[in-house]
């Protein structure tokens, strides 16, 4: 059982996964819906602490190694084209809506990253996370929960 508990923590935690990688994860290893979306989106927010940690810090200390500066800016400059418009209108908002959308490189890594960026309060931005969060995990634990029932997985 702590083996699936920290699989799923894991997957939550990862960049490209996240809730989409968790979720399921944990639903086909037996964990009831009820453990697997709540743990999953905790697990899942805690990334905006450590992101803004990250950049305010670590991030600094790389930025002089190019591999990294490339790999960053390549990073940044497709986050600041799909945040750039929708955050001017909506502010936080809008990274809630993005971190909800159950698709990848659309998750809080990114979303705290265009938060960032745009000089969202920490705040506000851990606030528009956990909206985001909920709603995408809701959707993949329900997409998931229908499509196992039809096929007689669950």
């Amino acid at each position: 059982m702590m083996k699936n508990i920290f699989s799923i923590a894991l997957l939550s935690f990862l960049p490209i996964s996240e809730l989409r990688g968790a979720i399921p994860l944990a639903l086909a290893r037996g964990i009831p819906w009820y453990f697997a979306y709540p743990f999953s989106a905790i697990c899942n927010v805690l990334v905006v602490p450590i992101c803004w940690l990250f950049l305010s810090t670590i991030h600094k200390s790389l930025l002089h190694l190019s591999w990294y500066q490339k790999i960053f800016e390549r990073f940044v400059e497709r986050t600041r084209k799909k945040l750039a418009l929708p955050i001017e209108k909506w502010g936080a908002l809008a990274i809630a809506f993005f971190i909800a959308i159950p698709l990848p490189l659309t998750g809080v890594w990114t979303g705290t990253l265009g938060a960032w960026l745009f000089g969202v309060p920490k705040g506000r931005t851990f606030l528009a996370a956990l909206l985001g969060v909920a709603v995408s995990g809701a959707v993949v634990t329900l997409i998931i929960i229908l499509a196992t029932s039809r096929a007689g997985v669950f």
